[in-house]
């Protein structure tokens, strides 16, 4: 199913969607080997600055040093249209860092679907920004999912207002296909996987990173049909106008 315009209805309606695509990326994570057994995908608990949509949380690893991935994780590297990578957060602040682990309930990812609120104003943007970025810079690896076209306060898109913070460089974003959806790997490389897409397209699969170096891969396309066919008739045929 192509991705629809979701300017077409007002913010209340999309956040209906928002929560049933929230859960059905959960349901599709948390199936029998997907994700590593000590892995678990829950909706809106706290990770990082703020709450996120969805967060893999790590609830009972062992104590080896390269523990067994399982599920369905892979080691190579995900294949997208964008890759950007930088090192220098990390070593612009690796001095002078301490960092508080505790195994049971650890946030090892999350995943944002941008709603309207996010980008509706300066500061709502920049308290997105931050939440990423700190995220990343905690070791917290992280999916963002943009459907809505750029505005006046992200002119090239989302991913380049979060990679601005990490590294200033040129981002194109075709005007035809301006919807983002950019995976990030914490580790000392901050590294992302960026995709672009229209509406109308069909939406890949975007890797998740549980670990560095090893992701799952997030179905956007089969959790976005099963939200959507839970969504009230009435709502479609706004969106579909």
């Amino acid at each position: 199913m192509p991705l629809h315009d979701w300017t077409k209805v007002n913010s209340g309606l999309y956040h209906h969607f928002h929560q049933f695509w929230s859960t059905e990326i959960c349901r599709a994570l948390n199936r029998p080997g997907v994700m590593p057994e000590y892995l678990s995908a829950l909706v809106e608990q706290r990770g990082g600055v703020k709450e996120p949509d969805v967060v893999a949380v790590e609830l009972d690893q062992r104590d080896d040093d390269k523990p067994d991935m399982g599920g369905t994780a892979v080691m190579t590297r995900p294949q997208t249209r964008i890759v950007r990578q930088s090192d220098n957060s990390y070593y612009a602040d690796k001095a002078n860092r301490i960092v508080i682990r505790h195994r049971l309930g650890k946030v090892v990812a999350f995943i944002e679907i941008v709603s309207p609120g996010n980008k509706d104003g300066v500061r709502p943007l920049e308290r997105f920004v931050e939440k990423v970025v700190e995220s990343l810079r905690q070791g917290v690896h992280v999916l963002v999912i943009d459907p809505f076209p750029p505005t006046p306060r992200d002119p090239f898109g989302i991913h380049k207002a979060i990679w601005d913070e990490i590294e200033q460089e040129d981002f194109d974003l075709p005007a035809d296909r301006n919807r983002i959806l950019a995976s990030y790997e914490g580790d000392r490389l901050f590294t992302g996987y960026v995709e672009t897409i229209g509406v109308g397209d069909v939406l890949p699969d975007m890797p998740l990173f549980i670990t560095p170096g090893a992701h799952v891969k997030v179905p956007l396309e089969n959790s976005y049909m099963a939200a959507w066919q839970d969504t009230p008739a009435a709502v479609r045929r706004l969106v579909e106008a």
